[in-house]
C-alpha cells in the first residue's frame, strides 16, 4: 500500500515486536494483546484510538517511527499481572479470553464475506480487498 502511496499506521500493544518489524509508522498502546483498539464494546474508545493514529500519518515523518498514545486499559494496570502469570495447572482456568485464533478469514457478518468472495474471484488481493473499487 505504501508503494501505491497510501500511508499506513499500524496499531501495536507489543513495542519490542513492532520495532523488530520496522513498519512504515506505528502507535503503541499499553493493552493486553489482542485488545489493540480497546476492550471489546467499547466504540467510544475505540473510535479516539482510530481518530488519533490516524491523525499521526500528519506529523510522523521518520520511516520506522512507533509513538505512544496516552489513552489507558479502562480497567487499569491489573491484566498485567495476570498475563505475566499464566494459570499454574494445566485444569486450572486461563485469564485469556481473546476467540482463538482460525487459519480461515472470519467475518462479522454475511454480507462481508460475499463482498470480500466476489473481489478475490475478480483477482483482488487477498490483503486489502477493501481497496477494490464501490468498497
Amino acid at each position: 500500500m505504501e508503494r501505491r502511496g497510501v500511508a499506513t499506521v499500524s496499531l501495536s500493544c507489543a513495542w519490542s515486536i513492532t520495532q523488530s518489524v520496522s513498519p512504515p509508522r506505528a502507535v503503541f498502546l499499553d493493552f493486553p494483546l489482542g485488545r489493540t483498539a480497546g476492550p471489546p464494546g467499547d466504540k467510544a474508545l475505540q473510535g479516539r484510538i482510530l481518530l488519533d493514529a490516524l491523525n499521526t500519518l500528519e506529523t510522523m515523518e521518520e520511516p520506522g517511527e512507533i509513538r505512544a498514545l496516552p489513552h489507558r486499559w479502562p480497567n487499569g494496570d491489573g491484566w498485567k499481572e495476570r498475563a505475566r502469570h499464566p494459570p499454574a495447572k494445566a485444569n486450572e482456568a486461563s485469564i485469556d479470553d481473546r476467540v482463538g485464533r482460525s487459519p480461515t478469514p472470519q467475518y462479522q457478518i454475511e454480507e462481508d464475506r460475499t463482498a470480500a468472495q466476489s473481489r478475490l474471484a475478480a483477482g483482488g488481493c487477498p490483503d486489502c480487498v477493501f481497496l477494490a473499487e464501490g468498497a
